[in-house]
């Protein structure tokens, strides 16, 4: 009877051990950052402006303890990758400057990307991330690409930025640069500040998507300040999204009918993103 058990006892540890090695390919496989394989582009000498949160706490507003959070990881080296690896010079910025708190859960092994893993064994990029760029002190109009990346961190002051949303408004409409200006997840709350000279709002009535009320619900996790979905909605987006039987393993990604906003869905529509991003403007050229 005892050799017995110690048989079952080794099976289940094997079978534990099979699991946790054969786990991120099968998140992968269910949709967790999955690969990209549409048109792809280069644009040598262009630039790229890739901005973050600067918060580091999960909290109820009012809150001063929580969680590390800040940005989601892959929603800052996907889209770095694709811009770097197509040529282009990639600056990084976040609402206040200086170190970017990054979500330590977003390095977890199951989740962890191969962009993720490059950022953890690239000393430039993550001389960037320690150093980032105060947003105040950047002209948005050196950049071809502005890209606003997510977390939980976003929802606390991208969209809370006035600064943010007259930088991007500037940006927009520069008439020699021509941006493309997006993002993915929470990060879209970065333009919902963003205004035309008569104080409407630039992306109403635009084609858009951001990480969806439903995925908050599931995850546990509605105590930021705002949400994508419904400020989307708010600012008389045309939201769209896709689904799943949980929405963290959904995707999607939108280019608007002027080709000047692309947005992506979650932490999954990075890639798809950045790249839809430079096709947009190669095709210019």
């Amino acid at each position: 009877m005892a050799s017995t058990l110690k048989k079952i006892g080794i099976a289940l540890v094997a079978l534990v051990i099979l699991i946790a090695i054969a786990l991120p390919t099968l998140l992968h496989k269910a949709g967790i950052h999955p690969a990209y394989n549409g048109p792809t582009t280069e644009l040598p000498g262009k630039r790229a402006l890739i901005i973050t949160t600067s918060h580091a706490v999960l909290n109820a507003p009012g809150e001063t303890t929580g969680d590390a959070t800040g940005v989601f990881a892959s929603e800052m080296t996907h889209p770095y990758y694709t811009f770097t690896d197509g040529g282009m010079k990639v600056d990084v910025a976040s609402i206040q400057g200086g170190e970017i708190p990054i979500d330590p859960q977003s390095f977890a092994r199951p989740i962890r990307s191969p962009e993720d893993d490059r950022y953890l064994a690239d000393s430039v990029f993550q001389a960037k991330v320690k150093n980032s760029l105060n947003i105040g002190e950047i002209d948005f109009n050196q950049y071809d690409i502005i890209f606003l990346s997510g977390g939980w961190g976003a929802a606390y002051d991208l969209g809370q930025s006035e600064v943010l949303g007259e930088k991007i408004s500037e940006a927009y409409f520069n008439a020699n640069k021509m941006p493309v200006i997006g993002g993915v997840c929470h990060g879209v709350l970065g333009l919902i500040q963003a205004k035309d000279e008569n104080g409407k709002l630039l992306i109403a009535g635009r084609k858009m998507t951001g990480v969806t009320d439903k995925q908050l619900k599931q995850l546990g996790i509605t105590v930021t300040p705002l949400h994508p979905e419904t400020e989307l909605r708010k600012a008389g987006v045309i939201y769209e999204s896709n689904t799943a039987f949980i929405d963290m393993f959904a995707t999607h990604v939108t280019v608007d009918d002027e080709k000047r906003f692309v947005t992506g869905q979650n932490q999954n529509s990075g890639l798809e993103a950045a790249h839809k991003m430079m096709v947009v403007i190669a095709e210019r050229q």
